[in-house]
């Protein structure tokens, strides 16, 4: 996996617990992590709960640690390394996150055309 595509992805999972959490969950409090990947260093600040801080941080290192040059998807990976509890977990603020997304996206592109 190249370094855009890490960062890519990292900052796609903060965005996605981020949006989860504050709609979801109380609590939550700003924590600075830094991640390494290929001797690069990513300082990444998270506003999130207890509970989707311990979440984001597996999902880093299973991110860090993938084997793929490619990065498949990873519903789609031959040989998953998440456990099945935490992927499903994770699977559903994924899901959760990408349809509120995707309705603040509708939502603004109707104001728009109402402006």
């Amino acid at each position: 996996m190249t370094i855009e595509k890490f960062e890519s992805e990292i900052n796609t999972l903060k965005k996605f617990y981020e949006l989860f959490c504050v709609n979801k969950h109380e609590n939550q409090k700003k924590n600075i992590v830094k991640i390494e990947f290929k001797n690069r260093v990513f300082d990444l600040e998270l506003d999130l709960c207890e509970e989707c801080f311990e979440a984001i941080n597996y999902s880093f290192e299973r991110l860090q640690n993938c084997p793929h040059k490619i990065k498949p998807r990873c519903r789609k990976c031959p040989n998953p390394c998440y456990e099945k509890q935490r992927w499903k977990n994770i699977a559903n603020v994924m899901k959760y996150s990408a349809i509120k997304l995707s309705l603040s996206k509708i939502k603004s592109k109707v104001k728009d055309l109402f402006n």
